[in-house]
């Protein structure tokens, strides 16, 4: 058992990176990934190594400067912060507002009252908005009566985030359809330009989803099921998703397995007449990821994946593996692929975590994605 607390640990990560803004890169606008891997490496059992990850975590890419305040936002205005949604220019604005928010009520009270205005931009920054804020959660969950103003912080930070990136889909996701989510993924209509992973193309697909045929009737195609139920069929369905695509740079198609296993970690939280309306937006965001980043169905729902990983490492191996690869990605999905398999030991999310750990580069050899430069990184 490591001497150090998963709390601890945990606290002092956010202390370490409190100085950091959103976004690193210099030129590009990538996201902070400090809090969240340091948060998932102490989770994976390896509390110990967190502050030595930080320092690694660091050194590798410069990151912006933490945004200051200009205008203030009136939380009981709509007319003050509806404006300012996907206005990044404003994440202090909403930094601060947030944290206002959290001195004067529950974390809980807060998050109940902005998730369903938030929630229709849930693709914020790559869904990054939505993750960071779910890993926050899970530290305050555990701090129970005793949360540190680095939590809060950190809370107030996720949501900030997800409302300076705000971004809606096209389309209207519903759970009115009879297609069970493997059937309504292999419906999804694929783009058929081809070629190298650019931003030119990523966005060229992102900016043209409306008008693909096809894609808003897919929209309403899956059926309604069980919270956790469907949750777990996200979540496996992606990792064969990410198997199925080693052609794909390997880094976006994680967020597929990250951003539900995210969504699992805080809806215990929050009031259950959202909970229907999360997982069709979820949807909605996977539906964008797989158009955006795939342009067919490869090796989906094939075993072409045992030829990459022919016998998935054991659960513990697996952790550590992560731990001492050290790129933040590989950390979380992971981590999310470890706690998806105990409720559903579906031999490939184990064999997608082993593929990220393959196919990213570790931390100290330019881990992340590199000098990719989208808004949605």
């Amino acid at each position: 058992m490591s001497p150090v607390s998963y709390h601890d640990a945990v606290n002092d990560a956010l202390e370490r990176l409190d100085d950091l803004g959103y976004e690193r890169g210099k030129g590009a606008d990538l996201a902070n990934h400090g809090p969240m891997g340091a948060e998932a490496l102490a989770l994976l059992g390896h509390e110990d190594e967190v502050a030595g990850w930080v320092r690694r975590y660091r050194g590798v890419m410069e990151h912006h400067e933490p945004p200051a305040g200009r205008f203030p936002l009136d939380a009981a205005d709509e007319s003050s912060w509806r404006p300012a949604l996907g206005a990044f220019h404003r994440a202090g604005d909403w930094e601060r507002l947030f944290e206002r928010e959290l001195s004067e009520a529950h974390w809980r009270d807060v998050l109940g009252r902005w998730w369903p205005r938030l929630l229709p931009g849930l693709f914020a920054g790559l869904t990054h908005g939505l993750i960071r804020t779910a890993h926050a959660v899970r530290g305050l969950y555990a701090a129970g009566d005793g949360p540190t103003p680095f939590q809060r912080r950190e809370l107030a930070r996720g949501l900030a985030y997800w409302a300076g990136r705000y971004r809606e889909l096209p389309g209207t996701p519903r759970l009115e359809g009879t297609y069970t989510l493997p059937a309504a993924v292999a419906a999804l209509p694929r783009t058929a330009e081809d070629g190298p992973f650019t931003v030119g193309v990523v966005q060229r697909r992102l900016a043209s989803l409306g008008e693909l045929p096809g894609y808003g009737e897919a929209m309403g195609r899956l059926a309604p099921e069980e919270t956790s139920r469907l949750l777990s069929e996200m979540t496996c369905q992606f990792a064969d998703v990410y198997l199925g695509h080693p052609e794909v740079y390997p880094v976006p198609l994680v967020h597929g397995v990250t951003a539900p296993a995210a969504v699992r970690i805080v809806l215990p939280h929050l009031p259950r007449e959202v909970h229907a309306p999360t997982l069709a937006r979820i949807w909605q965001v996977q539906s964008a990821l797989l158009v955006m980043l795939t342009t067919d169905r490869r090796g989906e729902g094939t075993t072409a994946w045992l030829e990459e990983v022919p016998e998935p490492p054991r659960t513990a191996e697996l952790g550590a593996r992560a731990a001492e690869h050290g790129d933040e990605h590989v950390i979380k999905m992971t981590e999310a692929c470890l706690r998806e398999y105990a409720l559903r030991p579906d031999p490939r999310y184990l064999a997608a975590a082993a593929a990220a750990q393959r196919r990213i580069p570790r931390l100290d050899g330019g881990g992340g994605i590199g000098g990719l430069r989208m808004d949605t990184a």
